[in-house]
C-alpha cells in the first residue's frame, strides 16, 4: 500500500469508525451426525471447541498488532435441522446448547446456524426446529437462528410462511430483545458473516474464515466533502471509499486465516450502521441531499449506494461474498431512528427500499398485539421481493408486547432504540390460511 493509502486508512479508523465488524469461523457439523441427537450435540461441542480453539485470541492479536478494530468474533455452523439423522426424538435443544456452550467457553460474540432450509418444504426436523425456536432462544444466550422459507429457484413456502408468523410472535413475546436473534430469510446465502443470519451453507467446506467490514462513517464525510458533485462523480467517491474498506477487510481475513491455518473464503463488505452518530447509513443518503430519510427519492439513492458499494468491494477483494451492501435496520441506524420516531418514515417505504438494498425489514418494531398473520404477510411481502428479483430478503420484525405506536423500546448498545412503527390494520389471515406454496417465477428456469 502506498503512504497515502496507509494514512488514509488510519484515520478512517481513528475519526470515522471504521472497523472489522466481525471475524465469523464457518464450521461444517455434517460429519457430527450420529442418529441420536444428545451425541451428536455431544460432538458438535468437541468440533466446536477443536476448529475455533484460537480464534479469539488471533483477532485480539491482530487487532492489537495493526491498530484496526475487530468489534465481533463469529462462528457460523451447518443448519441443525441437517444433523438429525435417524433420530425420531427430533429434539434439538441438546445441539441447541452444545453450540451456547461452545460458544460461552470460546469466548466468541454469537452463533449462527439453529437454522432450516425450507425453501421447497418442510420435513419433520425442520418442522420440529421451527417449533422449538421460542423456547431455544428464549433458553441460551448466543445462539442465532434462521429460517430460509423462499428462493427466486424454488417459490414460496406458505405454510412455513405461515408458521413463522406465529413463531415470532412466541419469541418476542418471552423477551422482545430474543426476537432480535432471529431472521426470515428469501434466498438465503451460504457464507453470510453476520448475524443473526449466518449459517454455514452444505456446499462449502469443512472449516474457513470470513470477515465482514462495515464503514458508513467512512462513506458520508467522503461525499460531504463533495456537495456538487454529479451523481458520476458520487458513484466514483463511493466505488473508491468501500475499495479501501475491502482491502482491509481481505488483509485481516487472510492474516487471520494464516495464522489459524484454515483457509479464507470472502469479504463481506456491508455498510452496517450502529446507533452512534457518523454511522449511519440514513445520513449517508441524506448527505446526497435528501431532507430526511423516506423523502421521495430514497429508493433511488439507496440504489445508488448499494450498487456503487459492491461495485467497489469486487474490485478490491479476491472473493466478496455474504450480503455485500447497504442494510438498514432501523433500531441500529440513528438517523433511521430519528425518521421513524418523526414519523418520516413506514413500514411500507422501508419495504419498497428493500427491493435495492442488501437485507430487508431489519430490526423493525411493532406494536405487541400485532396479529400471527400480519406478521405472516410481512415476510410473505419481502420474501416476494427476494423471489421476483432474484436477491436475498429477509425479516427480523420485534413485536413488543404492551407496546404500541408512538411509545419507544430500548434495546441498549448496538441494538439501539426502536420506535414502535404502525402497521396496516387490515387482515391477510384469509390469504394466509390458504396454505401451500407460491409457485416460481417463470425466469427461474434457466436450465
Amino acid at each position: 500500500m502506498e503512504t497515502q493509502q496507509i494514512k488514509e486508512t488510519i484515520e478512517m479508523i481513528s475519526e470515522e469508525n471504521l472497523d472489522i465488524r466481525t471475524i465469523t469461523m464457518g464450521i461444517s457439523l455434517l460429519d457430527c451426525v450420529t442418529g441420536n441427537l444428545q451425541t451428536t450435540a455431544d460432538h458438535v461441542y468437541a468440533k466446536i471447541m477443536k476448529k475455533a480453539a484460537n480464534l479469539v485470541a488471533v483477532a485480539d492479536a491482530i487487532s492489537d498488532e495493526y491498530g484496526i478494530p475487530i468489534v465481533n468474533k463469529r462462528i457460523s455452523v451447518t443448519p441443525v435441522s441437517l444433523l438429525a439423522g435417524a433420530d425420531q426424538m427430533l429434539d434439538f435443544r441438546p445441539v441447541a446448547y452444545a453450540m451456547d456452550r461452545a460458544a460461552k467457553d470460546l469466548g466468541v460474540d454469537l452463533i449462527g446456524g439453529y437454522s432450516a432450509l425450507v425453501q421447497n418444504g418442510s420435513t419433520k426436523a425442520e418442522t420440529a426446529l421451527m417449533k422449538s425456536l421460542p423456547e431455544v432462544l428464549a433458553t441460551t444466550e448466543r445462539v442465532c437462528a434462521s429460517v430460509n422459507i423462499g428462493s427466486t429457484r424454488s417459490g414460496l413456502n406458505m405454510d412455513a410462511v405461515k408458521l413463522m408468523g406465529t413463531v415470532v410472535k412466541q419469541v418476542a413475546d418471552r423477551k422482545p430483545q430474543n426476537a432480535m436473534k432471529l431472521v426470515v430469510f428469501c434466498n438465503a446465502v451460504e457464507d453470510n458473516p453476520f448475524m443473526a443470519g449466518a449459517f454455514w451453507g452444505i456446499s462449502e467446506g469443512d472449516v474457513a474464515i470470513n470477515t465482514g467490514v462495515s464503514g458508513p462513517g467512512v462513506v458520508q464525510p467522503a461525499l460531504a466533502a463533495e456537495p456538487d458533485a454529479s451523481f458520476e462523480q458520487v458513484c466514483e467517491t463511493i466505488k473508491q471509499t468501500a475499495f479501501k474498506v475491502s482491502r482491509m477487510g481481505q488483509f485481516v481475513g487472510k492474516v487471520a486465516a494464516d495464522r489459524l491455518k484454515v483457509p479464507f473464503n470472502i469479504v463481506d463488505l456491508s455498510l452496517a450502521p450502529t446507533p452512534a452518530q457518523g454511522d449511519s447509513v440514513a445520513q449517508i443518503l441524506e448527505t446526497m441531499g435528501l431532507s430526511h430519510v423516506g423523502t421521495p427519492g430514497t429508493t433511488a439513492a439507496l440504489a445508488l449506494l448499494n450498487d456503487a458499494v459492491k461495485k467497489g468491494g469486487i474490485m478490491a477483494a479476491e472473493r466478496v461474498g455474504g450480503l455485500s451492501g447497504a442494510f438498514i435496520p432501523v433500531s441500529e441506524d440513528a438517523n433511521m431512528i430519528t425518521a421513524a420516531a418523526n414519523g418520516q418514515i413506514s413500514l411500507e417505504k422501508l419495504e419498497a427500499m428493500t427491493a435495492v438494498c442488501s437485507v430487508g425489514l431489519d430490526m423493525v418494531a411493532v406494536p405487541g398485539d400485532t396479529p400471527d398473520a400480519a406478521i405472516s404477510g410481512m415476510i410473505a411481502d419481502e420474501a416476494a421481493i427476494g423471489m421476483i428479483n432474484n436477491k436475498t430478503t429477509a425479516v427480523r420484525v420485534i413485536p413488543v408486547p404492551g407496546k404500541q405506536v408512538g411509545d419507544q423500546v430500548e434495546f441498549g448498545g448496538l441494538f439501539g432504540t426502536a420506535p414502535i412503527m404502525a402497521v396496516n390494520d387490515g387482515d391477510a389471515s384469509q390469504f394466509i390460511n390458504r396454505g401451500g406454496r407460491i409457485p416460481a417465477p417463470i425466469h427461474s428456469f434457466k436450465n
